[in-house]
């Protein structure tokens, strides 16, 4: 063999072991929160009658996520309290005064995950930190990986997850009327992610 030819061969057998090694190291893929598609809700039991729900809308956050490595994966996102939707005007703003919200002086929750603790295929554990009324405290998210694929128009790729989660809310200083508004708040998260490489200002159909 001509020596000339042994440095290029080196190099190709090179870059041919090291190909496995940049696949497995590849970073995870980032999204945004898609704001329109995405809810949270939440429940809390009112004297013993009933168990209202109210809604609350993310106002942004991001998302990084491969559906076939979660090690890696992460998420921030803010939740706009002034949003809230009890069903009736003036019950919401009963809620987001200072002794439940708080909505005037700290208006978004931010919720920062630490890390995902994956079960199987479909289901993992999100573990954060919620930072809700300045108080900040770990929350476990039990989630469903429901589907990562492009929309039916083509238009974007996503990510999409079901959670739900325990809240206490004396952990955040809400403690008023203790003998009428139970402790536990019962929160669901159904969550759209778009892929930022196929993100754009257009929005689809429902």
């Amino acid at each position: 063999m001509p020596r000339s030819c042994r440095p290029s061969r080196l190099l190709l057998a090179l870059l041919c072991a090291c190909a496995p090694l940049a696949s497995v190291q590849a970073a995870p893929t980032t999204y945004h929160y898609d704001t329109t598609h995405s809810q949270i809700l939440f429940s809390i039991d009112h004297n013993g009658f009933s168990r209202p729900f109210g809604r609350l809308h993310i106002a942004k956050g991001w998302l990084r996520f491969d559906p076939d490595d979660w090690s890696q994966s992460a998420t921030e996102l803010d939740i706009d309290l002034a949003s809230l939707d009890m069903g009736d005007a003036e019950w919401n703003a009963a809620v987001l005064k200072p002794a439940y919200l708080d909505a005037e002086k700290a208006r978004y929750a931010h919720f920062a995950s630490t890390s995902v603790e994956r079960k199987d295929d479909t289901h993992g554990v999100l573990h954060g930190n919620l930072t809700l009324r300045g108080v900040t405290h770990t929350v476990d998210i039990p989630f469903t990986f429901n589907r990562h694929g492009t929309t039916i128009y083509g238009m974007h790729t996503i990510a999409g997850f079901s959670g739900t989660a325990m809240l206490n809310r004396d952990d955040y200083g809400i403690t008023a009327t203790p003998n009428s508004i139970g402790h536990g708040v019962s929160v669901w998260l159904e969550l759209e992610a778009i892929q930022e490489d196929h993100a754009n200002s257009s929005k689809e159909s429902p």
